[in-house]
């Protein structure tokens, strides 16, 4: 694979950065800004030229020029849902990146530090007398919206089902998955529950990401930090009960739920180590953790009347064994299981750029009218 790519992927309190030459990893690092350097900002979507500065001067101390780098690939922003694939980032889509209309969230820089760098390339190879231009690309973005329409469809008219999920590694293992089988991605149908910090379930056909939970928005399994769904009474009672803001509710369901609820930690490891210490009700809360995840994926073998080629568990929590068998236990009645653990975001984002360089993936521009009309499918 020919071609030199940098993969950009935004966190709150860090900017992960991998290089690739010719289709192997130079490096990958995670930058950490300080909470001294990010308290200046209102928002993290005001940080873009500290972390610009940051990653140049990074690049600079590895010895990376930037006129050497032939395509930036960027982590997907909160972008009015739209399908999976590899988009350019044009400027109507740094417009949308920036509005942050479906939420503030580190994620929606990346790509405009994508274009930044981008652009920087393009005026030291103009300089240089080089014709060749470095472009911006993000894949993969977390809205990814090809629901069929029955799966949008909510309990009463204003609230529709909205995906959100990590499109990027659920699509990413689908792959790989294919691949080790002598399989193309739409060859394979998939229930792919990526678990970590939070986790979404998705359901993969044809090469389409056909059902999922809305990761971000109080739908689906409990997690490390998230609430996952919960009843609705008692949730109304909560909100009125004059205790908290809406913010605080907001925060119970996705920040302070799950572990965090039950424990006071995110640390999944440790809640992990209490439970095979002993402590029963850890142990009760890790069966309940799993049984959530597997009841998910049992729920979304319905939009295939059961016909499901394999089921994936990844993410963070995947590296524990024990807890991946006992997720295994409970759904192998439907497929197999194969566990890829981790994110493997970087990786997955150089390979859609060596993609793109090669020419196998056909781009795709963002259209904000379709996405507006895509967003209200099935409503």
């Amino acid at each position: 694979m020919a071609g030199r790519i940098l993969a950009i992927n935004t966190g709150s309190t860090s900017t992960k950065l991998g290089y690739y030459d010719s289709g192997k990893k130079v490096f990958e690092e995670n930058i950490f800004h300080s909470s001294e350097k990010l308290s200046r900002y209102n928002s993290v979507m005001e940080q873009g030229h500290m972390r610009l500065v940051t990653i140049t001067e990074f690049l600079l101390s590895k010895g990376i020029r930037l006129v050497d780098i032939d395509l930036v690939m960027s982590r997907s922003g909160l972008v009015t849902p739209m399908e999976t694939g590899v988009y350019e980032i044009t400027g109507i889509l740094e417009d949308a990146l920036r509005a942050c209309k479906n939420g503030v969230h580190a994620c929606n820089l990346a790509g405009l530090l994508a274009c930044d760098i981008a652009e920087l390339v393009n005026d030291v190879r103009k300089e240089a007398g080089i014709s060749e231009v470095c472009k911006a690309y993000m894949a993969d973005p977390p809205m990814a919206d090809e629901m069929l329409p029955e799966a949008k469809i909510g309990g009463i008219p204003e609230f529709y089902r909205r995906p959100l999920c990590h499109a990027l590694n659920s699509r990413a293992v689908v792959r790989h998955y294919a691949g080790s089988k002598g399989l193309k991605q739409k060859d394979v149908t998939a229930i792919v529950a990526h678990i970590g910090g939070g986790t979404s379930v998705t359901l993969h056909r044809d090469g389409r990401i056909i059902d999922t939970n809305d990761a971000l928005g109080g739908d689906g399994p409990l997690s490390t930090e998230r609430a996952g769904t919960v009843p609705a009474f008692p949730l109304i009672e909560m909100c009125f009960s004059g205790k908290y803001t809406k913010d605080e509710i907001k925060k119970k369901l996705v920040g302070h739920g799950g572990a965090v609820a039950y424990f006071g930690t995110n640390d999944f490891k440790a809640v992990v180590a209490k439970a095979e210490a002993g402590d029963r009700e850890t142990r009760l809360f890790l069966d309940g953790f799993c049984l959530s995840v597997a009841k998910y994926i049992a729920s979304l073998a319905a939009d295939v009347c059961g016909k499901v080629d394999v089921i994936i568990l990844t993410g963070g929590i995947a590296h524990n064994g024990k807890l991946m068998e006992e997720i295994s236990r409970r759904v192998s009645f439907i497929a197999p299981v194969a566990v890829y653990p981790g994110g493997n975001e970087m990786d997955s984002l150089a390979e859609n750029g060596y993609a793109v360089l090669s020419g196998e993936v056909e781009v795709k521009y963002y259209d904000p009218h379709e996405q507006e009309k895509r967003s209200f499918a099935g409503r």
